[in-house]
This record gives C-alpha cells, structure tokens and sequence, in this order.
C-alpha cells in the first residue's frame, strides 16, 4: 500500500513526501522493485533525491519538516506508529484497519485526540467511483429514503500471506477485507444495533459468513457476504445492490484467473429504465489519488474527513467483532 500512495501523491497538488521509514534497506536506496500489490504498476526503481530516509520509526517522528505520517504498516503495528506520531504532534493517516481490536482502536482516536492531531483511516472504498457514485445518490435524496442492500467481498485463499488467519497480526477475512464493506455500511446506514452472522471458521478466525444487520430503523435490511472460498481461480469479488424507495443501484467486479469481469453500475427506477453513470475509466489508483487528496483537504483545512475518521473506522472493527461472535456462538450479538 505504501507504493500505491507513494503513486498517489505524485498526483496531488498541495502535498510532498518529505521522508520514508522502512527496515528494508534497499529500499531506502530507491530499490522497490520486489514490491507486489493488488493495484497499481510493479515496483520499479525510485528516485529519493532530497528525501530524507530512516530505518527508526522516532527518527522520522523527530523530524520537524514533516506534518502528517502516512502509515502502511502491517496492522498489528498501527497502534504504536499512531502513538508515536500523535505525540510528535503530527497529523496520522494510517491505512486499514486502524487496530485489531476495539481497545486499541479506541486508544488511537483517544491518542490524536489528546495531542490535538487529525487521525485519517485508509478506508479507501467509498473514493472507488461506483461507491462514490451511491453515496451521492443516497445523499442527494433524488430517489427517496434508503431501504437497505446487500455487499460483496470475496477472494479465494491468499496464501501468500502466511500470517492472514492470525488474530493478532492480521486477523483474517473479516477484519483484512470485510471492514471495507463494514465501514460503508456504517457510512451510509449509521451504526447497526447488532447482527446474525452464520459461517465457517478456520483457526481462530472467521473464514466465510453471510451477516445480516438490524438497525433502530426496522424498515433497513442491510446483508453481506465476507471471506475467503478456497477456489483460486476467482481471487477477488467485490460490489453491492443498493435498494432506495425510487430506485435500486447494482454493481459486481469479478477478477477471474483468466481475466477480470464487470457488471457496470446501474441504477434501475419504477418506471423502467436503466441508468449507466460514468464512472471513468477504470483505474483503481484513482481511488487512492482522491482519498488523499481528502487526506490532504482535511490537514489544510484544520477540518477533520467525514469519510475517514478515526471514529468511522472503529465503529467497523466492533461491527466485525460482533459478527465474528454471532459466528461463534450462532446467537443474534448487540452492537
């Protein structure tokens, strides 16, 4: 994820990398050509000409030239990187998710908040055009109170990450790639007031479940479904169907091992017609340009981000705990 930011900010007016903390030595020479991710282009050689690089992360937190921390982390590491920033008086944007747990998600909003630092979660998903798109549809009331939907987020079983089904490094399905759709859920819904969760689990972690969120207002019928399925040849399905009075939003991507699959954003009204919104074209890194650029905005502004606040971001990891302890004990769990 740092290169896709690091890609990012070459975009963004307004903001600069002024130094990078890695314990990778070679890439503090400008050598990332063995970064992989799921976006963006192969890692290549960097140019760090006028950039100050540290393997120590209170050596960058010393440096009086930086204003905000962008932290991508393995996130079992997030906690402290926010504590040291914030107490260095800088401004923390620290990818998803902001901790594993609520405690120390709790700990890092009460953090930026007693140094008086903005704290910005990398929930990247609500900047994709096709949930951008939905948010302004929902917000602009043209098609009526919303009724509820159903999201998406499955991939098959990554194994190249040999600690993705440990609670304490990574976490697993729900807390790596369902807080995505957790936190949109809470974004656009508010905060669910519990949820039935039926599922698998592998380990100690949820591996696969279908959730279904109950809120004060009995009229929101709000599902997902969330985790892995041990099928390599569909690594990654993601999208929504999104149900308003006066009208019904739809969207699927399928990356396939052959090729990638999209069922475009439609919006469907009573009176028959189908409506293509343009949602560009097509390249994920644009995503993350916008959500800095809100990053960016927030900072200049003093103002923190609706969209990526700390509080946002905790409310999804108690929403995926809940749903991992409906699992568990097959019972209906308040939120």
């Amino acid at each position: 994820m740092g290169w896709i930011h690091w890609n990012a900010y070459k975009q963004i007016p307004g903001v600069e990398v002024g130094a990078i903390c890695t314990k990778e030595e070679h890439r503090l020479k400008g050598d990332w050509t063995d970064i992989k991710g799921n976006f963006g282009p192969p890692g290549e050689k960097v140019d760090l000409s006028g950039i100050s690089t540290y393997d120590e992360m209170a050596d960058l937190m010393a440096d009086n030239s930086i204003d905000f921390v962008d932290i991508c982390l393995p996130p079992a590491l997030h906690g402290l990187a926010i504590e040291m920033a914030a107490s260095a008086g800088k401004h923390v944007f620290c990818e998803k998710p902001l901790a594993l747990t609520v405690e120390q998600c709790e700990k890092a909003v009460g953090e930026c908040e007693d140094h008086d630092c903005l704290l910005m979660v990398g929930q990247v998903l609500p900047f994709f055009p096709e949930y951008t798109i939905a948010r302004q549809q929902i917000s602009g009331d043209a098609f009526g109170k919303l009724l509820g939907g159903n999201f998406k987020r499955v991939i098959s079983d990554p194994t190249w990450l040999p600690d993705f089904y440990d609670p304490d490094k990574i976490g697993g399905p729900l807390f790596d790639l369902h807080v995505h759709d957790a936190h949109f859920i809470r974004l656009i819904y508010g905060m669910p007031s519990g949820v039935f969760s039926s599922g698998r689990i592998r380990g100690e972690v949820v591996e696969y479940c279908h959730s279904l969120f109950r809120f004060d207002d009995p009229e929101l019928v709000v599902g997902c479904t969330s985790g892995v399925i041990n099928q390599q040849g569909r690594p990654f399905t993601h999208g929504f169907e999104i149900h308003l009075e006066n009208a019904t939003m739809q969207f699927e991507h399928a990356g396939l091992a052959e090729g990638g699959e999209t069922m475009p954003l439609k919006i469907l009204t009573p009176d028959g017609q189908v409506i293509y919104p343009d949602v560009g074209d097509g390249d994920p890194v644009n995503a993350f340009v916008n959500e800095i650029k809100e990053v960016v905005q927030a900072i200049q502004t003093g103002e923190a981000s609706p969209i990526l606040s700390g509080n946002l971001a905790r409310d999804a990891i108690r929403m995926c705990h809940a749903q991992s302890e409906s699992v568990r004990t097959g019972a209906f769990v308040e939120i």
